[in-house]
């Protein structure tokens, strides 16, 4: 059985910890350990490999957390331009699969506490799905959530599907207890979901077939962007399982949660005995049931309840529990303002290492720069600002113009704005810089790229 991750989404309802390049499902909120790592390991026992469906920025996240693993399973990747919903991702992958290949599709961002539970409700699943069947795990509700869609189910028998409810309705599902909430896990073979694809959603399995036979195939499948934007948009949800004929549904109790908000997450977190999160540098003195999230600053609350604090090195979010459903709120805001902070981290992760933001004003910008060894930055020109590089370790090879030399710690050089330049790590450890921008315009969208290493336009 293949285990078939899908690493889409920005989880904004955990903003500031969640940003558009290092999302959720990559922060390393469990002991050191991200989400993602916690779905590797938990579905290794029974998945001989994995195929993970990510955008070309996650790319480089999940392979570095895999082989922080250890892990002996090569990962299949399938890179996606832009996302188009789980229903084309699950496709492009099962494309590239033998028809008869077991599929079990799992979100990367979930988590799941009780292992034995868990591994008997995939086995159950597997033996549904040998049989031709599209399966779904329908979650045992412990409250009535009205964040999630439920399933209406008589044993292994789906009545229905239903959208998020009104709270009385939720209230009235949970009496009931027929009703599971829809966890967004699969178990299918390849090909029997290709075909219920092609008979329910026929325009979207032939731009799929389209986009995959014009992908680049080899150590990943790199869909082209123009075949990926003819693909229609929906949920898998949405384009097969409400239509076909051939779903089960597993009730499964298995410790879920998709910590898709604070309050969530704080329900998922060791806490002292008066109910606040672990944090070493505070000081809680009358202060109860409060998430606190933040290891850079001291964190002082007194005489506070039920908040959460939510402190990173370049955003601080306080806000009562229960009000998480409204960050996306601020982190709309933020982007109407055209601030980067919904996007990147003041340490940002890229395919050659990464950058941290020291300082930023008007006109100029501080960074400090780690290059991984044998890695390189594309050879690109910026059109609004200059740079200045002073080397503190390693050795760096810089291409500026026509001309390339060694710069070695505590030597520099200077690269004119419009002039295109590279910088390279061609020694045996990491390469640590200062940069220094200067300029009209310091956005990290000032980058025209000629060549790169890793795809990126």
């Amino acid at each position: 059985m293949i285990n078939l991750i899908l690493c889409g989404g920005s989880g904004t309802r955990l903003w500031p910890v969640s940003r558009t390049l290092l999302p959720k499902q990559f922060v390393p909120l469990f002991n050191g350990e991200s989400l993602f790592q916690k779905t590797v390991q938990r579905n290794q026992p029974f998945c001989e490999r994995f195929v993970i469906v990510s955008n070309q920025e996650q790319y480089f996240l999940a392979l570095d957390q895999m082989q922080a693993l250890n892990l002996t399973h090569t990962p299949q990747f399938v890179l996606e331009p832009v996302g188009r919903n789980t229903a084309p991702a699950i496709a492009l992958a099962c494309l590239s699969l033998d028809p008869e290949e077991l599929v079990f599709v799992t979100p990367s961002d979930h988590l799941i506490k009780q292992q034995n539970a868990y591994e008997a409700a995939v086995t159950e699943a597997a033996a549904l799905a040998r049989q031709n069947q599209l399966v779904t795990f329908g979650i045992q509700p412990g409250y009535a959530e009205t964040g999630f869609g439920y399933i209406e189910a008589d044993g292994h028998e789906v009545r229905s599907f239903k959208e998020k409810p009104s709270q009385e309705t939720a209230e009235s599902y949970l009496q009931q207890g027929n009703y599971f909430w829809n966890s967004g896990m699969f178990c299918f073979k390849a090909g029997v979901f290709l075909e219920e694809l092609k008979t329910h959603a026929p325009e979207m399995y032939d731009a799929c077939v389209t986009a995959y036979e014009q992908s680049e195939k080899g150590d990943f499948l790199r869909i082209p962007l123009a075949a990926m934007l003819a693909i229609p948009e929906n949920s898998i949800d949405y384009a097969v399982m409400e239509h076909s004929d051939q779903v089960k549904v597993v009730p499964s109790d298995i410790g879920w949660s998709d910590v898709g908000s604070f309050e969530s997450l704080s329900e998922e977190l060791p806490t002292d005995a008066d109910g606040n999160t672990q944090v070493d540098n505070s000081i809680l003195l009358n202060a109860q049931n409060n998430l606190i999230i933040g290891d850079q600053r001291l964190i002082a609350l007194l005489d506070v309840e039920d908040l959460m604090v939510i402190d990173t090195d370049d955003a601080l979010l306080i806000a009562p529990k229960g009000s998480g459903q409204k960050i996306k709120r601020v982190v709309e805001e933020l982007k109407a303002q055209g601030s980067e902070l919904p996007m990147i981290h003041q340490t940002a992760h890229r395919p050659w290492g990464t950058y941290t933001v020291l300082e930023s004003e008007d006109k100029y910008k501080i960074k400090r720069i780690v290059v991984k060894p044998g890695k390189r930055l594309s050879l690109q020109k910026h059109l609004h600002r200059s740079e200045h590089w002073v080397v503190v370790s390693g050795t760096a090879t810089v291409t500026v113009g026509e001309k390339t030399q060694l710069v070695r710690p505590n030597e520099s050089t200077y690269i004119p704005i419009g002039e295109v330049h590279r910088l390279e790590n061609n020694g045996q450890l990491d390469l640590v810089l200062i940069e220094a921008q200067v300029g009209e315009y310091t956005g990290e969208d000032d980058i025209i790229r000629f060549e790169d290493s890793y795809g990126r336009t």
